[in-house]
């Protein structure tokens, strides 16, 4: 079984970013790494963090092995798992018919995730969870970086 735990933030919104992944695989940590972008917004980044860590990965090594993400971003976790298929049904509008923001990411991000198994949780950020702590301490790194 595989772990992933990501965060993304900014300095502002929109502002100086970052995002961070860690990957835990059989309770031990694979890998963990982060990144920043001077001019960004808070979805962005939590959105980067979790295609970075899915990019990652293998998909002829972690074939038919779960993958559980863990991210404290409800716009992560509800779009993947609830609102991207309505977008995709209606050509990549909200409900309002409206476009849907940072449809690049999203696209990525479904394409992605389409070859692995993977399941989504979402975990309360800044609540003593370990691997939650560490991402965001990455974040955190990686915008004083810029």
């Amino acid at each position: 079984m595989i772990e992933i735990y990501t965060d993304g933030g900014c300095s502002g919104n929109p502002g100086p970013g970052g995002w961070a992944y860690v990957i835990i695989r059989d309770d031990a940590l694979v890998s963990e790494k982060c990144g920043a972008e001077k001019q960004t917004t808070n979805n962005r980044m939590e959105l980067q963090a979790v295609i970075a860590a899915l990019e990652a990965l293998s998909p002829e090594k972690e074939k038919g092995e779960k993958i559980t993400v863990y991210t404290d971003s409800q716009y992560v976790q509800k779009g993947i798992s609830i609102w991207l298929p309505e977008w995709v049904k209606r050509g990549w509008k909200t409900s309002d018919k409206k476009p849907v923001k940072n449809k690049e990411l999203w696209q990525r991000l479904e394409a992605l995730a389409g070859l692995f198994s993977v399941s989504w949780v979402w975990v309360k950020g800044h609540a003593g969870n370990k691997y939650n702590e560490r991402c965001d301490e990455l974040t955190r790194i990686a915008i004083v970086s810029l």
